[in-house]
């Protein structure tokens, strides 16, 4: 241990270490160059008084994400590693009973003693603030810019090329040549051979963001597709990138919001990465209207995080606050319900939570190769938000705490047929 008698560094430790009853599993460096904790390991770094006044004022997740986005508190060291010591550090403390009116005194005495103690900072302005009705259109829309019209360079540079941001399919993970553009790429054709889309067909994507599915599915399968999205950024990108891929006469982008979709039907429908944001208030109304938007023999893909079974979170999380306000994560078991019950029949689950790790430390790689670039283009606050929420998102896939799952479901024809293979063979195999 590396140990002071004085200093931020030491008199923080203390209290922590008193509340964990446990030795601190990170090393403390605080804003007057005070050390305290393990001489190895990732060190948590507190720039600025402001950053305890967070805490004190939102003692969560909440409080610690805006003094992250503000810069008032860094991890020094490998960001994972950090993450996970600071997480044992989170579960400790509630796990343990409240504080008492002596532990909270003593709090206030550390406070006091830094001189921490005062109004709290304002939040960062990367914060979302949202207004109206939670999911009308309005507020929807709103919810969906915050976090994509950060600018297409910014997402280009997380991305890369394929500008998909969904999970990718590693068909070839040992593989050195294998990228992250070829694992999109299989992705996209997984998608279309579930689907089962020929030339011809009519397909819809529902929240197709700058267009990577729909411009594949024209392209490679003959059809024509209509995307739609609640981001100007997005269609405009889409609509550039059909024209240079020579299918703009085949690719309908859109700004438009699902509800309001009216020229049905379609002979498959594609939703990839854009339930999260319905959660469960919308989910029976959007399984409704996909149903009634398919042609019968229609099918539906379903792409969609998923979390365990159980109560979820309640109150505001860091991703609520700054990466996707109003999102929610449901159980899978929720989705297959509402799918069913909006009278589509579920003829294929399928998990893909070890592919979205590696996705995400693939994103996480082109950001921070690329930092400055994208402090220049997005800010430094809305960087430092991709970094942690794609970091922590990993270990959250790697932990099971979150997983990925495609569903795929189909309008029964009037027969009582599917249309759907009775084996998985015609999609096993995506090159």
């Amino acid at each position: 241990m590396q140990k002071s008698d004085v200093g931020v560094a030491a008199r923080v430790a203390s209290l922590l270490e008193q509340l964990l009853a446990a030795p601190l599993p990170l090393r403390l460096q605080a804003w007057d160059g005070s050390v305290t904790g393990p001489a190895h390991g990732p060190a948590l770094i507190i720039r600025s008084r402001r950053a305890l006044r967070r805490v004190l004022w939102q003692p969560n997740e909440v409080g610690l994400g805006r003094a992250w986005v503000a810069g008032e508190i860094d991890v020094d060291g490998d960001l994972e590693e950090g993450l996970l010591r600071l997480e044992t550090i989170g579960r400790d403390l509630a796990a343990r009973p409240r504080l008492s009116i002596a532990e909270w005194a003593d709090a206030l005495r550390v406070a006091a003693a830094l001189r921490v103690v005062g109004p709290p900072p304002r939040p960062p302005r990367e914060e979302a603030v949202l207004r109206g009705a939670t999911h009308s259109k309005s507020r929807d829309r709103a919810a969906v810019r915050h976090h994509y019209d950060v600018g297409n360079e910014f997402y280009d540079i997380v991305l890369g090329p394929s500008m998909a941001y969904s999970c990718a399919f590693w068909t070839r993970p040992n593989d050195p040549a294998y990228t992250l553009e070829d694992a999109q790429r299989d992705k996209l054709e997984l998608i279309c051979r579930k689907l089962g889309l020929q030339p011809g067909m009519r397909v819809l994507d529902v929240g197709c963001g700058w267009g990577a599915l729909v411009i594949h599915a024209a392209r490679e399968h003959g059809v024509r597709a209509v995307g739609i999205t609640l981001s100007e950024g997005q269609a405009e990108y889409a609509r550039k990138r059909a024209a240079e891929a020579g299918v703009a006469q085949d690719v309908d982008v859109r700004v438009q919001d699902w509800r309001d979709v009216d020229d049905g039907p379609f002979d498959a429908i594609a939703s990839i990465g854009m339930a999260e944001h319905l959660g469960a208030q919308m989910w029976d109304e959007y399984a409704r209207t996909l149903h009634d938007l398919l042609t019968p023999g229609g099918r539906l893909l379903n792409h969609q995080i998923v979390r365990r079974p159980g109560p979820g979170r309640t109150g505001r999380t860091f991703i609520t606050a700054f990466v996707f306000p109003d999102g929610e994560l449901l159980p899978l078991g929720d989705v297959v319900n509402a799918i069913e019950g909006a009278d589509l029949e579920v003829r294929d689950v399928e998990s893909l939570r070890e592919h979205y790790p590696r996705t995400l430390r693939q994103w996480v790689s082109n950001l921070e190769g690329q930092w400055a670039r994208a402090v220049e283009l997005a800010g430094a606050g809305r960087a430092r938000i991709w970094r942690l929420y794609m970091t922590g998102s990993a270990l959250s896939f790697d932990a099971g705490r979150i997983g990925v799952a495609q569903v795929l479901a189909v309008r029964r024809r009037l027969d009582g047929g599917s249309g759907v293979p009775p084996t998985r063979d015609g999609w096993l195999s995506v090159r």
